[in-house]
């Protein structure tokens, strides 16, 4: 009999059913894919999932769930397998569907999904998904309902000014408009004061929060945006997969003579925060010295605004992943410091008079 490396069950999650599959990986590296199990998407399916799991996974070896995230519906499941002690995986979509083509899938179901998902768990070497802390995750779900009642407000101002500048303008029409964006606008506010109850709380959340916005052009909104967003960058490793979760990575297709495609960013990440950073970063741009200078370098390099602020947004996104990890506040000298400890510069040298004589 040979001897199992390694065991993992994928799922591929939908809003009423999962759909699973039981997979090994043998010490000659070839996998078997042994069984498969529909069961419901709620606590009664769960159980029904865990006992069928039992009965063929090896003991003595680690088993893997991995899945897909699929906006909320993953969320219940993920959390009931780590209570229960279980190590869990959860995939972006975008990487899941770029496993799957490795493995020569043409014809996509449930069942072939959840197939790709249990072979990615034999084959790499994926990050273990933690819960979220209640607080941040009540944030991030306080920042999406104010983010939505922003975009319905701003859908009734724009219809109230089409309104009001018709040859034939309803009075009653206006009047009604005029009562939903007052609506709208003080549940804004209940949103962004039940967010300050929360920050107030919790004294080191708030704390860090604090300190993350002491980058210039960052706010308290966007502070928590970011961090809400990237459950506090719990799964975050290295600023490349955070500039790739936010979808700020750049794709660049250069083939031998003929194909000279334009680097762009792939956009395939999380839309939340790139508009998070827009703001932030034209203010950025116009009260920070060094973020001012990144921009105006890559701008008259190129002359496309917008590629330079989105160069700009990535650097900020980046500054507060660094200051949230390293729990600091932003220093504007602190690369110039840093090279001063390695080589003295007539900059940091005057850097470092001023503070003495301030002192």
């Amino acid at each position: 009999m040979k001897k199992m490396l390694k065991q993992s069950v994928g799922i591929d999650v939908g809003k009423d059913e999962l759909v699973s599959k039981y997979a090994r990986l043998h010490e000659d590296f070839q996998r078997e894919i042994v069984s498969s199990q529909v069961v419901k998407n709620n606590l009664a399916g769960f159980s029904k999932l865990l006992s069928w799991c039992d009965k063929l996974k090896a003991k003595e070896i680690e088993l893997r769930f991995v899945m897909e995230a699929t906006g909320v519906y993953y969320e219940a499941l993920a959390c009931y397998l780590v209570e229960k002690g279980h190590r869990v995986s959860v995939i972006l979509p975008n990487r899941a569907k770029a496993f799957s083509k490795t493995l020569m899938i043409k014809t996509v179901t449930d069942m072939t999904a959840a197939e790709s998902l249990a072979v990615m768990g034999l084959e790499k070497q994926l990050d273990d998904w933690q819960k979220p802390e209640e607080e941040i995750n009540y944030l991030k779900q306080l920042n999406r309902e104010r983010e939505q009642l922003l975009q319905e407000r701003s859908m009734i101002q724009n219809q109230l000014h089409a309104e009001q500048h018709s040859a034939w303008p309803v009075e009653q029409s206006i009047k009604r408009m005029k009562d939903r964006i007052r609506y709208v606008t003080k549940q804004i506010n209940q949103v962004e004061l039940e967010m300050r109850q929360i920050l107030k709380g919790n004294a080191t959340l708030n704390q860090r929060i604090g300190k993350v916005c002491t980058i210039i052009g960052v706010g308290q909104v966007t502070a928590v945006s970011v961090v809400a967003e990237t459950a506090g960058f719990n799964l975050i490793r290295n600023k490349k997969q955070l500039a790739s979760y936010a979808g700020y990575d750049v794709v660049d297709k250069i083939s031998g003579t003929s194909v000279r495609g334009k680097p762009h960013i792939s956009h395939k990440g999380n839309k939340n925060l790139r508009k998070a950073m827009h703001y932030p970063a034209l203010t950025a741009i116009k009260h920070d010295p060094k973020m001012k200078q990144l921009y105006v370098r890559l701008l008259s390099k190129h002359g496309i605004k917008m590629k330079a602020l989105v160069a700009v947004q990535r650097k900020m996104l980046v500054l507060i992943y660094t200051l949230w990890k390293n729990d600091q506040a932003y220093d504007p000298h602190y690369e110039t410091k840093t090279k001063y400890l390695g080589q003295p510069t007539k900059e940091t040298a005057l850097i470092e008079l001023d503070q003495v004589r301030s002192n």
